[in-house]
Formats: C-alpha cells, sequence, structure tokens
C-alpha cells in the first residue's frame, strides 16, 4: 500500500506491543483524523504460546481494529535481533519513506530485553535518518534524509514514572476488544499449551486497571503513559490538563 507522510508511525519489537501500549493513543488520533501506521521489528516467534503464522493473523485482525493505513513486519530474529548497520538502515528506509510527524516505540527499560533494545534501535534510527551522508534505497528509489518531530516511548510492563498522560476514557473498551484478538497469548481456560505471565487470568483486567490508575492523576477515567527524549514545548497552557 503507496502511503506518503503520516501523522504517527508506531514501532514494537512483538506483535501486541503497540496495542497493549498505546493502543488507546492510537485510537483517539485516529478519531481526530490523523493517519497512524505500525511496524513490527519481529513476528514474536519465540512466544511461548501461538506461532508465528498464528501471531501474523492476530496482528492482521488487530490492524483492521484500529483502522491503521499500514502494517509491517522487519522478520528480524525475535529475542535475539542486534542494533547494528543493516537493521538500522531497515528502520531509516522505513521513516524515510512514510515520513512520520511522531514515531511511538517500545520502553526503554523493561522485562523483556527485547523492548529496551528495540527502543534504542528505533531511537538510533530516528536520528540517523536525518543525516545527509547515508544513503538509502526503498522500492528501487533512492531516499532524502528526513527525521521526525518527536519520538515518545509507550509504557509496558515495569513500573515507569511517564513525563505525560494521554486520556483515552473514550477508547478503553475499543483497546481492550483489539488486544484480546491476540487470543493466542491471554487467558484461555481450553488452551493446552505453557501458562505465561500474561495468559494468567487476571492480566487483562491489570492492563485496564493500570490505565485507570495512569487515569486518576489527569482526573479522567482512563489513560496511557509516554515518556520523552526531550523536553516538551507548549504554546498554549490551555493545552495542559
Amino acid at each position: 500500500m503507496k502511503v506518503n507522510s503520516i501523522d504517527i508511525l508506531a514501532f514494537g519489537a512483538h506483535p501486541d506491543d503497540v496495542e497493549l501500549g498505546c493502543g488507546g493513543t492510537i485510537l483517539s488520533q485516529i478519531s481526530l483524523g490523523q493517519k497512524v501506521g505500525v511496524i513490527d521489528l519481529t513476528e514474536g516467534e519465540l512466544g511461548t504460546r501461538g506461532n508465528q503464522i498464528l501471531r501474523k493473523n492476530e496482528a492482521t485482525n488487530a490492524s483492521k481494529a484500529l483502522g491503521l493505513e499500514f502494517r509491517e513486519n522487519l522478520g528480524l530474529s525475535d529475542g535475539f535481533f542486534e542494533i547494528n548497520k543493516a537493521n538500522i538502515l531497515e528502520v531509516i528506509k522505513r521513516i524515510r519513506h512514510y515520513k512520520p510527524k511522531i514515531v511511538l516505540c517500545n520502553a526503554k527499560h523493561d522485562r523483556h530485553p527485547d523492548h529496551g533494545r528495540g527502543a534504542k534501535l528505533i531511537y538510533d534510527a530516528f536520528f540517523l535518518a536525518g543525516l545527509e551522508k547515508i544513503s538509502t534505497f526503498f522500492n528501487g528509489n533512492s531516499q532524502a534524509p528526513y527525521r521526525p518531530k518527536l519520538l515518545y516511548n509507550y509504557l509496558q510492563f515495569n513500573d515507569q514514572n511517564p513525563d505525560f498522560i494521554v486520556d483515552i476514557s473514550k477508547f478503553i473498551d475499543k483497546k481492550m476488544e483489539i488486544v484480546k484478538l491476540y487470543a493466542s497469548q491471554f487467558y484461555d481456560p481450553l488452551s493446552k499449551e505453557t501458562e505465561t505471565l500474561i495468559s494468567k487470568k487476571n492480566f487483562l483486567e491489570i492492563v485496564k486497571s493500570r490505565s485507570a490508575d495512569l487515569g486518576r492523576f489527569i482526573n479522567v477515567d482512563y489513560a496511557e503513559g509516554f515518556c520523552v527524549n526531550k523536553y516538551i514545548g507548549v504554546n498554549d497552557l490551555n493545552h495542559l490538563l
């Protein structure tokens, strides 16, 4: 699908990272008319439950429910991908091609090592994409340098103080419905696969409760938190809740 200049490009180390970490924010921004795309770094092939084909189908269904412009998977090695030149260049190509204004990515420090490593990979590519002496080609075309305006890290498993919080109260129910589309990963009393931390019965309740806990800080029902890589500037104090 040909997409030119989107508003937000969200990266996840694994399918379902984006939905869990910032699915409500994405739904909110799309409702405002913004264009959003997602790129998963791996297929989550090392996951204890499910398999690559099943997870691909789940990601496709979640993408439709979110209303994304596109979704790609870079096919990097789950659990073992490296922050090296080849992988950085693959991310640079996507940033230069889609030209997002904002990039969202994994938490810098988290329980799963892929999350922090994915965040660093995206941060490096985010900066280097703006350097004119780095030459890239995508779909046979030479690319011009391009650096998005902003990079934000969404919160994941570890407790972390966010730098800002987004009200997702109107979208929490739809977010949870979309997260449940990754049925292979979550609670299923009929499953014979090994139980994991996220497949426990109360995990999705914890996800929703955490959103409620974040929401109380800005006096809303549900929210998602983000961390920044540079100071936030505003030109209107009324934009602050």
